[in-house]
């Protein structure tokens, strides 16, 4: 089978109609069980909201101001409607701090559609180099992995001889992290003089581009990428077919101008601003920060979502470290522990 399910070849009216009919009561949800949301919406009826337009006149709940609305409402700001029990497996830390709750469901993250396009399947080893510490990044690839049918290696960052031994032993057949760790996997081995037995790679978190690809491809590892959050889940993934990344099917994607709630024409570059459909942490018109475009026509793979050209940048003066975001406030933090530094630059 060349598709993980029959949603993702339906005709793209009958999705829109769906996710359409699936978004009032999402919104009612949100506005009961969230006490962020109950006073974002306090105006709204959700039944008008049915389409794209109504949709966009809802506010926006950007990622840059996530850290501050935690901060007054621990642990999420008021916008999970699940708390510690039964519903919620973990929780998470990423940078700043940001906390986000993982629910008990099978692939909660939904990144086995990603997984199984890019050739994932039952019977593979997995060697997962994701972090498994604080951060959701380990969990989403690893549960991602079990629900296609795969074992993981957990090997998490860093400790790279530990991890070649491992690879050397266990002769994992894919490899699933963030692109600049590969390289230097692939670079510690070619120096020991040691083969690796990767076939294939599913890489996100940092920028893939087509040169990286070329150069797994002539190692004989068939790489693809994803768009992920820690907050939504999988938002956009890479198809055989290599031309933009498919929108997810559980998603809602807008294209805005940045700064704003106003969605841009299509094609025009502008920030991506996903609703989710999650009954434990729904966002609604959550602000990613990052950068992206709508790509015209569907995809040769058969795949008929929408797609976006990938990342392409940030909205804000957040960025990314090593598949970590620093924010801004974090550097000014820094400058407040030191009152002798008047002023400060990261240069990454």
């Amino acid at each position: 089978m060349t598709h993980f399910d029959a949603r993702e070849t339906r005709d793209p009216a009958e999705r829109e109609r769906v996710l359409l009919a699936r978004l009032p009561a999402q919104i009612a949800h949100a506005r009961k069980t969230t006490a962020a949301f109950a006073r974002l919406l306090a105006n709204i009826d959700p039944a008008a909201i049915d389409s794209r337009e109504a949709l966009a006149a809802l506010p926006v709940t950007r990622k840059s101001e996530l850290l501050e609305l935690q901060k007054g409402a621990r642990p999420f700001g008021g916008f999970a409607a699940v708390g510690w029990g039964r519903q919620t497996a973990r929780v998470f830390a990423s940078p700043g701090p940001i906390y986000e709750p993982e629910g008990n469901r099978p692939d909660y993250w939904r990144l086995a559609r990603a997984f199984y396009a890019a050739g994932f399947r039952e019977g593979d080893l997995v060697h997962n180099t994701f972090s498994y510490h604080m951060t959701p990044a380990g969990s989403m690839m690893e549960t991602a992995a079990h629900a296609v049918g795969c074992t993981v290696f957990p090997g998490g960052v860093g400790q790279t001889d530990q991890q070649l031994d491992a690879i050397r032993d266990l002769k994992p057949n894919a490899y699933a992290g963030t692109p600049s760790f590969l390289r230097i996997l692939l670079e510690k081995a070619d120096a020991a003089g040691m083969a690796v037995p990767f076939a294939k790679a599913f890489v996100s978190g940092e920028a893939f581009p087509p040169s990286q690809r070329e150069a797994l491809a002539a190692r004989g590892i068939d790489a693809y990428q994803a768009y992920a959050t820690a907050d939504i889940g999988l938002i956009a993934y890479e198809s055989p077919a290599r031309e933009g990344l498919v929108i997810d099917e559980d998603v809602l994607v807008e294209i805005v101008r940045p700064g704003t709630g106003d969605p841009v024409a299509p094609g025009e570059v502008g920030e991506v601003v996903v609703t989710t459909f999650n009954p434990d942490y729904p966002l609604i018109r959550f602000g990613t920060g990052d950068l992206s475009a709508l790509l015209p026509g569907a995809s040769p793979c058969g795949r008929t979502n929408a797609r976006i050209r990938g990342w392409l940048g940030r909205a804000d003066q957040t960025t990314k470290v090593k598949g970590m975001f620093v924010h801004p406030g974090q550097i000014a933090a820094v400058l407040r522990a030191h009152p002798a530094v008047a002023r400060a630059r990261l240069v990454v």
